[in-house]
C-alpha cells in the first residue's frame, strides 16, 4: 500500500486515527489543514453567506496540499496516510451550497479532480450522529458546537452516495459505534489489521468493529 485515505463525518476521530497509524508505520502524514479558515467560525454562525467562500478555500487548500504532499511524496516514507480525500470538497459542497453555487462550484471540482491521485484504500468511520455529536463536544471546538444533527445526516448522506459512484478503489466502510480504538488498544489492533488486510474489492467493503 501507498497511499491511505482516512476519512469520515465531523468528530469520527479520522485524525486522531490516522495520526496513530502515521506514528506506528513512520508514515507521512497529510493532515487536513482547517484551522486557520478564516471563513470557517463564520460559516458555522452563518451559513447561507459563507458557504461558497468556505468551499472555495476548502478546495484551492486540498489541492495545493495534495500537489505538495502526495504528488510529490517524501522520500524517506513509503506511505502516506491523509485524513481526507479530494473528494471531500464536492461531498460538503453539496450539502451546503445552493443549487447554482453548487453547480459553478462542481464545474471547477471536476476539473481539478481528474488529475488527483487516487487511494490504494480510502476508509470511512461510521458512527451514529448521536456519538458524533457526544465527540464534537467532547473535544471543545467552540465553532464547532452549533452543528445541528441534521446537518450532519447531511454529510453521511453524501458521503454514502459518494461511495456507490466508487469504481476504481476500494472503500472500506468500518463501523466503529462501539469500538474504541484510542483507550482499547486490542481494537485498534482489530482495526488496523483490517486496514492493511488485502483483497478488498473495488467499490463499498463494510465492516464492524466492537
Amino acid at each position: 500500500m501507498r497511499f491511505l485515505v482516512i476519512e469520515g463525518n465531523i468528530g469520527a476521530g479520522k485524525t486522531t486515527l490516522a495520526k496513530m497509524i502515521a506514528e506506528e508505520f513512520n508514515a507521512q502524514l497529510v493532515l487536513e489543514q482547517f484551522a486557520d479558515n478564516p471563513f470557517l467560525p463564520k460559516f458555522y454562525n452563518d451559513q447561507d453567506r459563507y458557504s461558497f467562500p468556505l468551499e472555495l478555500s476548502f478546495l484551492a487548500d486540498r489541492y495545493y496540499q495534495i500537489k505538495k504532499q502526495v504528488f510529490n511524496p517524501d522520500l524517506f516514507h513509503s506511505l502516506v496516510v491523509a485524513d481526507y480525500f479530494f473528494a471531500k470538497s464536492a461531498i460538503f459542497a453539496q450539502n451546503t451550497l445552493k443549487d447554482d453555487e453548487y453547480r459553478l462550484f462542481r464545474q471547477i471540482f471536476d476539473i481539478v479532480f481528474e488529475s488527483m491521485p487516487k487511494p490504494d484504500l480510502y476508509v470511512y468511520l461510521h458512527a451514529d450522529t448521536n456519538q458524533i455529536l457526544k465527540n464534537i463536544k467532547t473535544r471543545g471546538r467552540d465553532y464547532e458546537q452549533n452543528i445541528s444533527s441534521e446537518y450532519l445526516e447531511k454529510i453521511k448522506d453524501g458521503y454514502f452516495s459518494f461511495f456507490k459512484q466508487i469504481t476504481t478503489f476500494p472503500v472500506l466502510v468500518i463501523d466503529i459505534n462501539n469500538a474504541d480504538f484510542v483507550g482499547n488498544q486490542n481494537i485498534y489492533e482489530e482495526l488496523k489489521q483490517a486496514i492493511f488486510q488485502q483483497g478488498y474489492k473495488l467499490g463499498i467493503n463494510r465492516l464492524i468493529l466492537g
